[in-house]
């Protein structure tokens, strides 16, 4: 990640997480649950962006920034700057003006802490030049979550173990994505906490399909395990799913992570914004946003002599 010179600005996307299936098949003695799941990103997400500076230091701006105002250094940003800070030569660049530019509801099951604190490593490890290995700053994202490691990829994987197993998907067909939320916060312990039900069997498939039809008809015969304990605490989550599977042009509606977004693909991208401005239309209450399921990872991208916020 050779990129910015002495007073460049770096940027990237924090993009949302989907997971198109979840399968929890065991769980570890020390409480940790064993994931099977198909992650995706789409390219709907927040964005960090990061100016060198004596010290650490974060503004957060966008529509739902306001629910990380009480935070404070528990921002998840800011934890995954100072593990990289901590982790990098002695001597080297440990500080930056952050800006954080959140677009994606908070505790909604789309990854957008873990896809915060992933792109912040990415951006910090561009400013600073720290060139620590992958597999070092893999072991850092592990150190902020479970999720982040996936998001640290930023591109379609396959996800085992607790979340740090990973295996890229280098053929995912393109396809739209429609993501809705109704406006309820969902924290992911409680819904492993009130899951109940026997262990699954792996969802792999081998063969990818060739369009988001065939995409979507494979993981119909999948599916997201926490559903059913989501419903319980955020029953509103059936009339998102009813809602998304009535978009003209759905092919598939499911839960993603722990809820509660959920999410409706499409063939294309064009059909999943003109669904999604209907549904913004009809569901004005809800959080909504139409986009496309991303096939790599987003650039880091940098600028000269810009601010960061």
């Amino acid at each position: 990640m050779n990129l910015a010179p002495n007073g460049a600005v770096v940027s990237a996307v924090a993009p949302a997480k989907v997971n198109l299936y979840l399968h929890v098949v065991g769980r570890r003695p020390d409480g940790y649950h064993l994931l099977d799941s198909l992650i995706a990103f789409a390219d709907i997400g927040d964005r960090v962006t990061a100016t060198l500076s004596d010290t650490l230091s974060l503004t957060v701006g966008g529509p739902e920034a306001a629910a990380l105002a009480n935070l404070g250094d528990d921002n998840l940003v800011l934890r995954a700057a100072r593990l990289l800070a901590d982790a990098g030569e002695p001597g080297g660049a440990t500080g930056a003006a952050l800006h954080l530019e959140k677009t994606l509801p908070v505790a909604s099951g789309i990854g957008g802490g873990s896809s915060d604190a992933a792109a912040t490593l990415r951006v910090l490890d561009g400013l600073w030049q720290s060139r620590l290995p992958a597999a070092e700053l893999a072991a850092l994202a592990l150190r902020l979550g479970a999720d982040v490691p996936a998001c640290l990829a930023a591109q379609p994987v396959w996800v085992g173990g607790v979340g740090e197993q990973l295996e890229p998907v280098a053929d995912l067909p393109p396809a739209g994505i429609v993501l809705a939320n109704p406006r309820r916060a969902l924290p992911t312990a409680a819904v492993f906490r009130q899951r109940r039900g026997p262990f699954a069997a792996s969802g792999r498939f081998t063969a990818m399909p060739a369009d988001a039809a065939g995409l979507a008809a494979m993981l119909a015969r999948r599916r997201n395990d926490l559903t059913e304990a989501a419903l319980t605490l955020v029953p509103e989550i059936a009339a998102v799913l009813d809602r998304l599977a009535g978009l003209p042009g759905s092919l598939l509606a499911r839960m993603s992570g722990s809820g509660a977004t959920c999410f409706a693909l499409f063939a294309d991208r064009a059909a999943a914004l003109q669904a999604a401005a209907d549904l913004t239309h009809a569901e004005a209450g809800w959080w909504s946003a139409g986009g496309a399921l991303m096939r790599h990872a987003p650039p880091l991208e940098a600028a000269a002599d810009q601010p960061a916020g």
